[in-house]
């Protein structure tokens, strides 16, 4: 199989090769959300040296040489596909309203945004949601189990890797044809969502000692508030206790 097949099938074969993993690894950590921290820092440094010898540059590049406006659009178009995906992820959790929104947020932006390119629905006051099935899986009460780095693919923990599959799956433009139009978008949407995160990137960079535990921290306490939707319980702990199930 090529590269240019899908960057589905890779994201695939990554989260494949880290569970495979999982089974024969040394362990290393002190942490007990990391306790692969051994591997994960393995991972994390092949992570590394791709983003900077690839995908750092080309995404700086992309940012210098296309206007703002179609950046803008880029992110709008793609924006507009997750929000269908967030809707059903919603309505799973129980927070209807919230799916209601998602879901009008694609009728409105689809159509009087020009398939997308602009985001119509931010404008009329429609709050915009990003909830995909690992999120969904930690509402129903799955712990998140131990932090986890994928290649290519970057953090992660072992509920949201088995939340992979549901959210491929959920990706409208997975289904794209002919499939070269699918891979040129899927190459434009990583660079673009890499250029995004250039000045936080560079913000890590400087600040963090140890940017591995500085990148670690930061998802667990991300993903931790995702689930309680911002609201975390004082002494909640998402990688031992399950989530609650009151919704927002």
């Amino acid at each position: 199989m090529n590269y240019t097949n899908s960057l589905s099938h890779v994201r695939l074969c990554a989260a494949a090769a880290a569970v495979l993993v999982l089974t024969g690894c040394a362990t290393t950590a002190n942490n007990p959300q990391d306790p692969l921290e051994g591997y994960n820092r393995a991972v994390y440094s092949f992570n590394d040296a791709v983003d900077r010898t690839v995908l750092k540059p080309t995404a700086t590049a992309y940012k210098k040489v296309v206007p703002g406006f179609a950046q803008t659009g880029v992110n709008n178009f793609f924006g507009n596909l997750s929000d269908a995906w967030s809707s059903i992820n919603n309505f799973l959790q129980g927070k209807g309203e919230a799916g209601a929104t998602d879901f009008g947020r694609v009728a409105v932006n689809s159509t009087f945004g020009i398939f997308g390119l602009l985001d119509i629905a931010s404008e009329a006051g429609m709050q915009k949601h990003n909830e995909d099935f690992g999120q969904t899986l930690g509402k129903w009460g799955v712990p998140s189990g131990p932090y986890l780095i994928l290649p290519l693919l970057g953090p992660s923990t072992v509920r949201d890797t088995a939340a992979l599959p549901a959210d491929f799956a959920g990706d409208i433009w997975t289904y794209k044809t002919p499939v070269n139009w699918r891979n040129v978008g899927t190459g434009v949407r990583i660079i673009d969502k890499r250029a995004t995160l250039l000045d936080a990137s560079g913000l890590m960079e400087d600040a963090a000692l140890d940017r591995y535990e500085f990148l670690r921290d930061g998802y667990l306490q991300r993903r931790q508030s995702q689930v309680y939707d911002g609201n975390v319980p004082r002494q909640a702990d998402d990688v031992a206790e399950p989530a609650p199930s009151e919704t927002k």
